[in-house]
């Protein structure tokens, strides 16, 4: 058995109220990543594949949680079908969506049409995140040098001589150590290693939050996806098979006000927005099924330190507009992963490899979230601030920039690519 920590180790508040911990094991790796979630899980996917040794650490026991991105875009897929993945991956229960549109009492608006993009999946295929995940961590698993822990909740950096070393973990037993030349921060919004490498951010304030809830989807019912606007509101609708996921969006702090009125007059809402819906809104009959989603949108100023590296959402927060996070995310590991397997491989991770992943991230991910922000002020703030008819907005209905939301959303800013 191993006792105390190195002088070394960041503490989660600087200061630990108890510094020693009996450690139950230390395993060694090259990689550790932190985060199953989709950028973790086809990271370590895409490293175990060239023969580098990685450990995935995931704090629950399981993927399934509720609302999370479900919306695989064109981009993906087609590193899913560089990987020899993809056909696979949609033999899984899925829906399409071919297009966004927004419908109003008076007409109908396609704000991205994908059918026309070149690409051999002009849709937004729908797959529940959980299937995603289980699907690429049972493929990683193929490797000998993948390693999956579960129920890993990571707690402190180890950090000697001003470079990471590792990380130490609660699980099963009691505490864990890993340590590695590499660590990737890939928890999420709410990132550990965010918090415990002092990572500055640089916030956006979106002008929205967003209540997440299912209501029973008919067969006759309209496929895909759609978004509806009425009455100065906003309701996104999901295709989930038998369910719709509904995002009713609301102004930015509002959520209390909406709480205090009451689950009648968030139910009398929708249906004012969504007439068809009335034949089932009694099944919505407690807030325990409502998810509330505080909209965020920020990055990380710098991606990396010595030894550490973030990527998806713990190096920047998406909005839900365009349900762009998940595709960026993977983008991100793909990159990371052509990156990086040299130096993993060669035993040398040096400053200037981790500088390069941000480099070529880091403008798509500006880029997509300045018009993240335009979207939300061209539609979604108009909507929430007036009750009045809704106007489009007039880069709408410009010929030489109708395509442009649907090609940013599907494909993203540049292609990312595979390289083997």
């Amino acid at each position: 058995m191993i006792l105390g920590l190195s002088k070394g180790v960041v503490m989660a508040n600087s200061v630990s109220a108890n510094p020693t911990h009996d450690i139950v094991d230390v395993q060694t790796t090259d990689c550790c990543i932190v985060g199953g979630g989709p950028a973790g899980a086809v990271l370590a996917f895409l490293l175990a594949r060239q023969g580098i040794p990685v450990i995935l650490l995931e704090a629950h026991k399981d993927f399934d949680r509720d609302f999370r991105g479900d919306t695989i875009h064109p981009s993906v897929m087609e590193i899913m079908e560089e990987l020899s993945l993809s056909d696979r991956l949609l033999q899984l229960p899925h829906a399409k969506m071919h297009r966004i549109q927004i419908q109003t009492p008076q007409n109908s608006l396609v704000l991205a049409d994908f059918s026309h993009l070149k690409t051999h999946y002009p849709y937004i295929t729908m797959l529940p995140q959980v299937k995603f995940l289980e699907f690429i961590t049972q493929e990683a698993q193929k490797y000998p040098h993948f390693q999956l822990v579960m129920g890993a909740n990571v707690q402190e950096l180890i950090e000697e001589d001003g470079v990471i070393q590792g990380v130490r973990y609660r699980g099963g037993g009691g505490w864990h150590e890993v340590r590695a030349m590499l660590t990737v921060g890939a928890d999420g919004r709410h990132s550990k290693l965010r918090q415990l490498g002092s990572f500055e951010t640089i916030e956006t304030s979106p002008p929205m939050d967003v209540l997440w809830f299912r209501l029973p989807r008919k067969p006759e019912d309209a496929e895909g996806g759609m978004g509806r606007i009425a009455q100065g509101h906003l309701i996104a609708m999901l295709d989930r098979g038998d369910e719709w996921q509904l995002a009713y969006v609301i102004p930015k702090g509002g959520y209390q006000q909406l709480r205090s009125a009451g689950l009648e007059e968030l139910k009398k809402s929708v249906v004012e927005v969504v007439p068809e819906l009335s034949d089932r809104i009694e099944n919505l009959h407690d807030w325990s099924q409502v998810a509330f989603l505080s909209v965020e949108s920020n990055r990380v100023k710098r991606w990396y330190r010595p030894g550490l590296l973030l990527i998806g959402d713990a190096a920047h927060i998406m909005s839900p507009v365009g349900g762009v996070g998940i595709n960026y995310a993977i983008q991100d590991a793909v990159v990371a992963a052509n990156i990086l397997s040299k130096p993993l491989k060669y035993q040398r991770v040096e400053l200037k490899d981790l500088a390069k992943v941000q480099r070529q991230r880091e403008l798509p991910t500006r880029i997509i979230q300045t018009f993240q922000t335009f979207i939300q002020k061209q539609i979604f703030a108009r909507v929430l601030s007036s009750d009045q008819t809704f106007q489009p907005p007039a880069f709408l209905r410009w010929p030489i920039l109708r395509d442009l939301p649907a090609r940013l959303i599907a494909l993203g800013v540049f292609p990312v690519h595979v390289q083997t």
